[in-house]
């Protein structure tokens, strides 16, 4: 990858919207990438892509993952253990999200959106910390959008031996996640919003276009 000067000055006209998942990040994105004519990369729709293109060299935790079966990733192991060997969480395949956004026409801003978007890995491509924001869901407004998207919770947790268990597991899993963005957007000075039950998605967006300078130089 080149020196990070290069890539901030490459990646200039790229904004960020990341943060923990049932956040309303997509939500937003769409909208802002509307209001503004920007081009929209959305790194949860190029996930199935990564995976086959990252080596068992360059994504290890991708690679033992799919080597499990579906009660080994969400009911045999602690949130904790799911927590740190979860491979998007550790940054596997962000490298490939920088390959696709310089790949993409500069005629015009992109939003690049999703969870993958970590704060130690996005800070240094930012040329201004007005450039990125992290959303982080408080666990109520998390679990509501996630079970307002398919009755009863993620479909695939219905593979598993025991549901309810994988449910609880991905939902201690991902509130620790939230926790690790908050702590980790504090300590490198990085904009992030709370978002809970009384914010509606007029509310969210109004918030990210008050932080996030959306025209670029």
């Amino acid at each position: 990858m080149e020196a990070s000067n290069g890539l901030r000055e490459r990646l200039r006209h790229v904004r960020w919207i990341a943060g923990g998942s049932g956040a309303g990040k997509s939500t937003v994105a769409v909208r802002l990438a509307a209001e503004h004519g920007m081009r929209l990369y959305a790194t949860d729709d190029v996930m199935a892509d990564h995976a086959r293109r990252a080596t068992a060299d360059q994504a290890p935790f991708l690679h033992r993952f799919m080597a499990m079966d579906m009660d080994e990733r969400w009911v045999l192991r602690s949130p904790q253990a799911m927590l740190e060997t979860f491979h998007w969480f550790r940054g596997e395949g962000f490298g490939l999200i920088v390959e696709d956004l310089l790949a993409l026409p500069a005629d015009r801003g992109v939003i690049a959106e999703g969870f993958r978007l970590l704060p130690s890995l996005v800070k240094p491509l930012l040329a201004s910390r007005d450039q990125a924001v992290w959303l982080l869901p408080t666990p109520d407004f998390r679990d509501a959008a996630i079970h307002g998207r398919e009755a009863g919770g993620p479909g695939f947790l219905r593979r598993t031996s025991d549901p309810e268990r994988a449910a609880r597991n991905l939902a201690e899993r991902e509130r620790r996640f939230t926790e690790r963005l908050r702590e980790e957007t504090r300590r490198l000075g990085l904009h992030a919003i709370e978002v809970d039950a009384t914010m509606t998605e007029d509310d969210t967006a109004r918030r990210v276009s008050g932080i996030v300078r959306f025209s670029t130089p």
